[in-house]
């Protein structure tokens, strides 16, 4: 069992091309800034710049006032999940108003991690990869804790113990989305994604090259 974690690891330029949360989103030419469909109707703000083998997933949530437009619903309209190409990408131009970026940019590394499942009891829930993964890193031997601060999400796998009747479909076609990453808040105070405190999941559709994302 494998699970690939998203790092930490320091700042990062903010039009860097490298796997990151915050900074400015690169896009093709001619690409508009999202806002939120829920209920302010403002500017979104850019999460995390995602390179996957399939493209580059671009991460955006409703910020202006937390709490009323719903950010963490799949279909609320207050988040947005775009799949670029994975080249010819430039800068957007920021929107003058809104909460629209984060306050830190923080570079990302991959690291695939092996598992071996914890054993149980048969009426437990069978062992979760990223849970694992997540709890475990860097974690000595005798240790309860290891440095779980620095695991910013995963790429790829299964959605953590996410019940099947949330798993959200195309915004366009749907159709049935695949999971694409976790995103957790972040390291610290000022690098952190609002995420209410929970984990979050993001999906794509391929052929429409968008996706979904909400938290649990």
């Amino acid at each position: 069992m494998q699970a690939t974690l998203m790092i930490y690891d320091g700042t990062a330029a903010p039009d860097s091309e490298i796997p990151r949360t915050g900074g400015v989103p690169l896009a093709p030419e001619g690409f508009i800034w999202p806002l939120c469909g829920d209920c302010c109707g403002g500017p979104m703000q850019f999460f995390a710049h995602l390179p996957v083998e399939y493209g580059v997933l671009s991460v955006f949530l409703c910020q202006n006032n937390p709490g009323s437009c719903e950010s963490w619903d799949a279909t609320a309209g207050a988040n947005r999940v775009f799949l670029f190409p994975p080249a010819g990408l430039v800068a957007v131009a920021v929107p003058e108003s809104g909460v629209t970026l984060l306050p830190a940019v923080s570079a990302i590394k991959t690291q695939v991690v092996t598992l071996e499942p914890e054993t149980g009891d048969d009426d437990e829930l069978p062992p979760d990869a990223y849970d694992l993964a997540r709890s475990g890193w860097e974690r000595e031997p005798g240790e309860w804790f290891g440095k779980q601060r620095e695991v910013l999400g995963s790429l790829g796998g299964s959605p953590s113990y996410l019940e099947d009747d949330r798993l959200p479909g195309c915004p366009s076609c749907s159709g049935t989305t695949e999971f694409a990453a976790h995103l957790e808040e972040g390291i610290d105070r000022q690098t952190a994604m609002n995420l209410g405190g929970q984990l979050g999941y993001v999906f794509v559709c391929r052929p429409c090259s968008e996706g979904a994302f909400l938290t649990d």
